[in-house]
């Protein structure tokens, strides 16, 4: 492809939001990695090229780094995140569409059990430990979503530092994604073939390991230039830009935005945000320098301070103090230990307080769990209950900008793949939602179960006295409801329609035995009876 004015407007576009970028967020994020995670936010110092420098510059900071609260914090946080909205040990999603019937449930229960399972059996826990790192320490992450060649999902943690944002609608969810990144002019050639330039060719000749920038464009495409099933006319386009010779080396597109931006706190007029770290920056920033000065405290009060007298014998400029050394002095008071002035103790009460604060801006203190002998039943309630208040605000944009874009894009992935059985006509071009039930999800919801439980013990405590009461209350639909929030599988409910035909046959089962209990009680066997009648004339 030659240079067109279509890469040249993408390009023009990626340098201004480059350049916003660097306006808007770029100093909180490098203060955020320095005190957390000096590796992981380098190339926002060096640019995305600069692999030796950065490396060199992250050593640098890692060393100047004085002590590890704030890193350990993000760590607990990051895995509770993790543990909270997407569990690998338990299905924390399920799929639902309006009025749907039994038959559409149970399909619905099973792709999203696949789904689910799919997910997990793929890199996402890895990647995804990755990505929420990076929503603490920045306030977002880019998690890019395909397909494998062998089949199933491939995520990919792209490097915030690496991506330039955008929302297309004010106020909505990122939608809008450049990439800058490089690779080898002999990948570059084996990834985009003649497409390249021939000076990237001519690199992969001479210099095959020579770096060449690239841009990768996600954007959504116009209506008017939407054609599927065609890739270059779905919903979603995406450009792969060789940067220095201004062409397109690549064009397709996607039916779902592919790459996930959620964001913990958004700046105002801006479509980026900060995480929790950027809350616990001043308290991370003077617990460093306290804990510099301290250690340059101990260093003085290890070695010791000496003053020395220059008497024409004893020259303190040549004098070094060691063991095994003599001093060559005219008096003994010519040289002696000077006593400092300076007290730890209240440094490590300083430290002490600085480190409590980090922990709980980050929450690491309320998501630790307590020292101590193992907790009881009530212990365990009431530290859920915490933990839903402190991550239920943060929940919900988590729900609505990560879970919900990302199993939308993997249901999307796997339908197309054929890995799901036929839906029921009955749902045929509805609109499906997700509902979540990971234990945190679970948690807000059982605040509901409670209330009907408690409700039902009220009723049955009145009944008592008055039985007419219990006619207010719908117990079938009850009981369903309390299945639904505490995950009980859908397989396991009877259908609706089994429930109520099981429930007239019994009726008529008791209705015969009444039947025949009356009959008994008149003294004559139904056999009998049952005879006199067919002997009896009928009357015309």
């Amino acid at each position: 492809m030659d240079t067109s004015d279509k890469a040249v407007k993408l390009l023009k576009r990626f340098e201004a939001l480059k350049s916003k970028r660097m306006t808007e967020v770029e100093t909180i994020w490098k203060d955020a990695y320095s005190f957390t995670y000096p590796f992981r936010g380098t190339q926002l110092f060096t640019g995305n090229n600069s692999i030796g420098t950065a490396s060199s510059l992250a050593s640098t900071q890692q060393a100047d780094l004085m002590d590890t609260t704030g890193t350990d914090s993000v760590r607990i946080l990051a895995s509770a995140l993790m543990s909270a909205l997407t569990p690998a040990n338990s299905q924390w999603f399920e799929q639902e569409v309006h009025n749907a019937d039994d038959v559409a449930k149970r399909w619905l229960d099973e792709t999203a059990k696949t789904l689910w399972k799919n997910i997990h059996a793929s890199n996402y826990d890895s990647e995804g430990y990755e990505a929420m790192v990076d929503e603490c320490c920045a306030g977002m992450f880019a998690l890019y979503i395909d397909e494998q060649k062998d089949g199933g999902f491939l995520f990919d943690h792209w490097p915030i530092s690496q991506c330039f944002l955008q929302a297309s609608v004010k106020g909505g969810p990122i939608d809008t994604v450049f990439r800058e990144y490089t690779m080898s002019a002999e990948s570059a050639v084996k990834t985009y073939g003649d497409n390249v330039s021939d000076a990237v060719k001519q690199k992969a000749t001479a210099t095959p390991d020579a770096q060449i920038e690239f841009v990768w464009s996600i954007y959504p495409r116009a209506k008017d230039d939407q054609a599927p099933p065609f890739a270059k006319g779905l919903p979603i386009a995406s450009c792969h830009l060789e940067k220095t010779s201004k062409r397109i080396v690549r064009e397709s597109g996607y039916w779902e935005m592919p790459v996930i931006v959620p964001r913990w706190m958004t700046l105002p007029d801006s479509d980026y945000a900060v995480g929790p770290v950027t809350e616990a920056l001043p308290d991370l920033k003077t617990l460093n320098e306290i804990i510099r000065l301290q250690l340059m405290g101990m260093d003085i009060s290890v070695a010791g301070m000496w003053i020395a007298k220059d008497d024409g014998v004893l020259n303190p400029r040549t004098v070094k103090v060691g063991p095994r050394k003599i001093i060559v002095a005219a008096d003994t008071d010519s040289m002696k230990p000077l006593i400092s002035s300076a007290d730890t103790s209240k440094s490590l009460m300083e430290i002490e307080r600085l480190q409590k604060a980090i922990r709980r801006v980050l929450m690491a203190d309320q998501l630790t769990p307590a020292d101590g002998p193992q907790m009881t039943a009530t212990e365990v309630h009431v530290r859920v209950e915490l933990i839903r208040q402190l991550l239920g605000p943060v929940y919900g944009r988590m729900q609505s900008e990560f879970l919900e874009p990302m199993v939308t894009r993997c249901f999307g992935l796997a339908f197309r793949a054929g890995a799901f059985a036929p839906p029921p006509d009955s749902i045929r071009g509805q609109t499906w939602r997700v509902k979540y039930v990971s234990p945190l999800a679970r948690a807000q919801r059982l605040v509901e179960v409670q209330a009907m439980d408690r409700f039902e013990n009220t009723l049955i405590a009145i009944s008592q006295a008055k039985p007419q009461v219990m006619d207010n209350y719908d117990w079938d639909e009850a009981a369903r409801m309390k299945a639904e929030a505490l995950g009980v599988p859908q397989k396991l409910l009877v259908d609706i329609a089994q429930r109520d035909a099981a429930r007239d046959a019994h009726r008529q089962g008791l209705a015969q035995a009444q039947q025949q209990q009356q009959i008994m009680a008149a003294g004559q066997s139904p056999t009998v009876m049952g005879a006199a009648a067919a002997t009896m004339p009928k009357v015309a």
